[in-house]
């Protein structure tokens, strides 16, 4: 007997299957209403169509709500509808001025699409058609409204859910059908639109047919009433699907949930990488600093097991991982010396906002925690008095130190205190940017086009942010008044900003000013209702809360919202994947789907499950596979950026960039300083990005390596893209040529080392003491030939005692100018090699040149790897072949620096 095939009985098991879901599919469309294509092809109908469920839908699929024409802001014609339908009150009134109920087939609204009428948006159906029949219908019996308790969508069914193609120009229907909350279900494809999120992998007409295109994968997505619904769409990259797929190593769920996706596609994921390559991109990752030379040799003579879990483990202990976590948390909730207050004061306000957060991350504190304590804040808890209150936030101040702004405990209301969100409005765009992920901005006017959102939800949830104040509240006003009258700040400060600077000096004193203050306003009239509602929840009143963000805080940092935990894995996981599962990150609309559902859904319900725990997060990502893949391609993955089958070569953060430079060209003893000293790197700054070489040596830099300036809802705030001007200033800007050839560089060190002599090529940017010397030189210079000129003159008219006391004054005067030339001889203006050399007794020992040693050094300080043969044998020879063999080295670190693979991390 001939058994069959393993092949063969996977095939049979999957067609059963299909046949399987196809019949429950069937089943479900079999008790669905017709569509209304069907129920309305004759003209002898008597069903009323429905507002909400019929003529709405129908007016956004022909396109008369959209922008082109009467949903834009001025309308078209004069008439005008809401953009993209939901305002059902308003569309109503506006088309029962083109309506005639005595004569309904003469109404101007339905002669208009026909063309019965001219119409500038033209022909939209015709005269006897299915959607003619309905609008006439509707218009018929009365054009009743959207009754007040109508039954609601409860949820939308798109049939087939997932769409497998295994061949360009394949066609697939869909059907979509809708479910209301009394219990009817009705075929609305005919009434439903259609997109495609990449017509190059896929197309979809008006009527919902799906067309295969090119291998991948990607979605189409359906509209219909508020209800958005995204079908995966797939077409393998290769063959290699099924039982053709190798076996992979999946060492954990996140490996196993991407495998199951690659398995689909046909994409075989790319090798783990190597252990250099790993050490390079975890550190820099997670503590956004380089391996030092010494950590590389070590962790390459490592055979442990599991030397990458270990490594992992301490690199996620060390002060480098708390600094650059909080760096990114004050990206994500805005922290922007220029929305504080604008004065010398704003700098340290972004400081404690900085400190504030790192004292969480520091003690690892859940990220649920954190939101809360910086969502429900005010500047004064309850029962605490305005007097107290003004001196404790001076101490705060204080520019000697005082009281710890950071202790657990205590608020912190910088968030709600930015001037860029004063507004109710504002403060609605910021906070679903921040800790929902979500883009609210449509919504704010009209039907969100990609969301379930309208315009009255964003109106709802704006009444959560209305009573949030930044200033003084009522029952302080008399103290604040009386405290600005006792400091005496004059009446003629009659600008706000004069006046803030002047307390702003005096808080830093440490003594108490008129402090603003963050608060929740109490409604004028407790007697009236106050309905908020919370996006996608229920109807609150705010009459029965102190302070409204308390409903709100509780619905965002629970369980079951929808958006917080799922948003800030996203962006975790994009940090480490140069794309989010959800891409961009920062926008989680229900047509932009995730590109791996399973995945996101099990990382977001495991980080619930751990308390937000941000620390399991790093280590669960950096322990999987997944993470730990090659960037080199293969065959099959080659054009994959969004499936996770290897990793992407990135373009480091405009911070890390910087702080490279700066740790791959000190000495020894400035390099271990400077992966220690964290408060020397440009990792630490608070506040945001400045545009000029000014307040700190690092602005400029950090502006051409597109750090984030915190101005704007959306994480393209921070570029990470190449640009011409990062070129220029890796190849030639003076401030990179400086780092090189500093007096506490390496260089110089390896010319001291070998006995060698140094010529600077760069020519640094002179200190204001070095400024101040050269022009009090030019001044004695000038002093000096006056003197002389003064001389001569003397003597000629026969003066001599004149001519003495200026000889004398002469003297003096080049006496100055000898000490100004003089080379400087204090130790400041040492580097730290001479000093170390006017220790050695007697001749000093002279190493043999070593030039093996130095590439090596080199390399492992810049790429964090040795070099190969062939890069050692080309540095050696460009060395020998220099005049000067320190020139050589320069020439080999100022290449290495400009390699794409020393500022991307891969």
């Amino acid at each position: 007997m001939v058994r069959p095939s393993l092949s063969f009985l996977t095939a049979c098991l999957a067609m059963l299957l299909t046949c399987g879901a196809s019949f429950a599919a069937d089943t479900d469309a079999a008790d669905s209403l017709p569509s209304v294509r069907e129920r309305f092809a004759g003209d002898d109908v008597s069903e009323v169509p429905d507002f909400q469920k019929h003529l709405g839908p129908l007016m956004g699929k022909l396109g008369c709500n959209g922008r082109a024409c009467h949903g834009s802001f001025q309308g078209q014609g004069g008439f005008q509808l809401s953009l993209f339908g939901y305002d059902f009150d308003m569309d109503r009134k506006g088309l029962l001025d083109r309506i005639d109920l005595e004569e309904p087939a003469a109404s101007y609204a339905i002669q208009k699409p026909t063309l019965i009428e001219p119409h500038e948006g033209g022909k939209r159906m015709e005269v006897g058609s299915w959607e003619y029949n309905l609008f006439l219908n509707w218009v018929k019996q009365g054009a009743k409204p959207v009754e007040g308790e109508r039954a609601q969508l409860a949820r939308l069914e798109v049939i087939p859910s997932e769409i497998l193609f295994t061949a360009a120009g394949q066609e697939r229907q869909l059907q979509v059908i809708a479910v209301w909350s009394d219990g009817v279900r009705e075929d609305v494809t005919c009434l439903s639109r259609f997109q495609s999120n990449d017509d190059a992998i896929v197309e979809i007409t008006g009527t919902g047919l799906v067309t295969s295109g090119d291998k991948g994968d990607s979605h189409v997505v359906a509209f219909y009433d508020n209800a958005v619904v995204p079908v995966p769409i797939i077409r393998p990259v290769t063959d290699s699907i099924g039982d053709k797929y190798p076996q992979l190593a999946a060492n954990t769920p996140i490996d196993q949930h991407v495998i199951a996706k690659l398995s689909k596609l046909g994409i075989v994921p790319s090798e783990v990488c190597d252990d250099a390559e790993f050490l390079r991109r975890v550190s820099l990752d997670l503590t956004a600093t380089l391996p030092t030379a010494a950590e590389v040799e070590a962790f390459l003579a490592d055979d442990g097991p599991d030397r990458r879990t270990r490594k992992i483990e301490e690199l996620l202990e060390r002060p480098e991982y708390i600094t650059w976590w909080t760096t990114r948390l004050c990206d994500l909730t805005g922290s922007n010396a220029g929305y504080l207050g604008g004065t010398e004061m704003a700098q340290p306000v972004a400081q404690q906002w900085r400190d504030w957060i790192e004292r969480r991350v520091r003690d690892n504190i859940g990220y649920d925690e954190i939101v809360r304590d910086m969502v429900l804040a005010t500047s004064r808890p309850a029962g605490q008095q305005y007097g107290e209150f003004t001196a404790q936030q001076s101490r705060f101040t204080a520019r000697s130190g005082g009281d710890d702004f950071t202790a657990p405990g205590n608020p912190m209301p910088h968030y709600w205190y930015r001037s860029n969100q004063s507004a109710a409005r504002d403060k609605v765009l910021t906070f679903g940017y921040t800790f929902l992920g979500v883009r609210l901005q449509c919504a704010e006017c009209h039907k969100h086009p990609f969301d379930q959102w309208s315009q009255q939800d964003f109106q709802n949830f704006m009444q959560f942010f209305e009573p949030v104040k930044a200033g003084q509240p009522p029952e302080s006003k008399e103290q604040h008044d009386q405290l600005a009258t006792m400091l005496g700040v004059p009446e003629i400060l009659n600008t706000a900003a004069l006046r803030r600077q002047s307390y702003l000096r005096i808080a830093a004193e440490g003594r108490p000013i008129p402090w603003n203050e963050v608060y929740a306003a109490q409604a004028v009239d407790l007697s009236q209702p106050q309905p908020a509602q919370l996006l996608g929840g229920s109807k609150i009143d705010l009459r029965m809360y102190r302070d409204p963000r308390e409903p709100l805080v509780d619905w965002l940092v629970s369980p079951r919202n929808p958006w917080f935990a799922r948003s800030f894995v996203n962006r975790i996981w994009a940090n480490y994947f140069n794309v989010g599962i959800i891409d961009p990150p920062d926008d989680l609309n229900k047509a932009n789907p995730p590109s791996n559902a399973p995945l996101l859904d099990w990382l977001t319900e495991e980080f619930i499950a751990h308390g937000y725990d941000m620390k399991w997060l790093h280590r669960e990502i950096l322990n999987s596979r997944t993470y730990q893949l090659s960037w080199i391609p293969n065959s099959t993955n080659r054009l994959d950026e969004r499936n996770f089958s290897r990793a992407v070569p990135r373009r480091l953060p405009a911070e890390i960039a910087f702080d490279m430079m700066t740790q791959a060209t000190r000495n020894d003893r400035k390099y271990a300083e400077f992966v220690t000293v964290l408060n020397r790197r440009a990792l630490t700054i608070p506040g945001s990005a400045l545009k000029a070489r000014n307040t700190n040596p690092a602005d400029y830099a950090l502006t051409v390596f597109g750090r984030s300036i915190r101005d704007t809802n959306c994480d393209c705030d921070r570029t990470e893209e190449p640009s011409l001007l990062q070129t220029i200033f890796v190849r030639n800007d003076g401030q990179l040529l400086s780092m090189i050839d500093d007096d506490d560089g390496w260089l110089v060190q390896i010319a001291h080392e070998y006995n060698l002599p140094f010529e600077r090529k760069s020519q640094p940017e002179k200190s204001d003491e070095k400024k101040a010397r050269a022009g009090a030189m030019r001044r004695l210079k000038v002093q000096i030939q006056r003197i002389q000129e003064q001389i001569a003159a003397a003597e000629e008219a026969g003066k001599t005692q004149q001519a003495k006391r200026l000889h004398d004054q002469l003297q003096k005067v080049r006496r100055s100018a000898k000490q100004l030339d003089a080379p400087a001889t204090e130790d400041d203006d040492k580097s730290p090699t001479d000093s170390e050399s006017e220790k050695t007794v007697g001749t000093p020992v002279v190493p043999t040149w070593n030039v093996m040693e130095i590439i090596n050094e080199a390399y492992l300080r810049t790429l964090s790897r040795f070099p190969t043969d062939d890069e050692l044998q080309t540095a050696e020879m460009y060395i020998s072949d220099s005049a000067d063999p320190v020139d050589g080295v320069r020439g080999v670190l100022w290449a290495l620096i400009n390699t794409r693979e020393f500022i991307v991390n891969h």
